[in-house]
């Protein structure tokens, strides 16, 4: 497991969002440390997605600062990717297709070179035979890799996942996390994943953050959230079947 003491690639400080009237993001501040994988739990419509969009600069937040390694959010979001929560996999496009379009979009590589990256990375993870193929062949397991080469193919140093899991059944969604957890050690990368799934994302994080009224409301490792007696953190026991083991030892 990650220590937290490391140096953080990511500070988030004061974050605010709201959308009319209604406050999403109060006063949010998350540590990210370099090459961990944190988890911020959160039921639906507390503004997990809200806070991962406005890390990637999807949306523009109200207030608040994002530092990337004490530097500008603006090279932090050219050294990130982001894997959205349905997979935005392009039907019309192959899946070397897909994977190349990143390349196509940000570098000034040769078509030639652009290709075998995407191979690279489809081979990577074990999708290399379906490169011709279009999503609509492959099945939901198949599909979520795809959607991790290509957000992995411009070998980010930190990806945002939103709802990873999202419709999954459970031993889907701890496949998924383990799919992370493999990866993160492969490819070297930070990862911030939003999610519900509080047994999966327990067993597979570094460190994990509760997202309540528009606040950080914990922020700690797993057993500092199991062993916590705080009535908001508890309130999540109550989705915890068994007690998580880590899935990267």
């Amino acid at each position: 497991m990650i220590r937290a003491t490391l140096p953080p690639i990511l500070q988030v400080n004061g974050l605010r969002k709201q959308f009319g009237e209604h406050v999403v993001l109060a006063s949010v501040n998350l540590t990210v440390p370099r090459g961990s994988i944190v988890s911020v739990l959160g039921r639906s419509g507390t503004g997990k997605s809200v806070l991962l969009k406005c890390l990637a600069g999807l949306l523009t937040p109200d207030a608040g600062d994002v530092r990337f390694e004490n530097g500008s959010v603006n090279a932090f979001r050219r050294r990130c990717s982001y894997l959205f929560q349905a997979n935005a996999l392009f039907d019309s496009l192959t899946a070397l297709e897909n994977v190349a379009l990143p390349l196509e979009q940000t570098t000034r590589l040769t078509r030639g070179e652009i290709a075998q990256a995407a191979r690279n990375a489809l081979k990577s993870l074990g999708l290399d035979k379906f490169a011709d193929h279009f999503p609509a062949q492959l099945s939901g397991g198949m599909q979520k890799r795809l959607a991790l080469a290509r957000a992995l193919v411009t070998r980010p140093e930190l990806v945002l996942f939103d709802e990873p899991t999202a419709g999954l059944d459970p031993p889907a969604r701890t496949s998924v996390f383990e799919m992370i957890v493999q990866y993160r050690r492969e490819f070297d990368f930070t990862a911030v994943v939003v999610t519900h799934d509080v047994p999966e994302a327990l067993a597979a994080s570094d460190r994990v953050a509760v997202l309540e009224n528009g606040h950080i409301h914990f922020e700690g490792t797993a057993a500092e959230f199991a062993a916590s007696g705080d009535p908001v953190v508890r309130s999540f026991s109550n989705d915890i079947v068994a007690a998580p083991t880590g899935l990267d030892g």
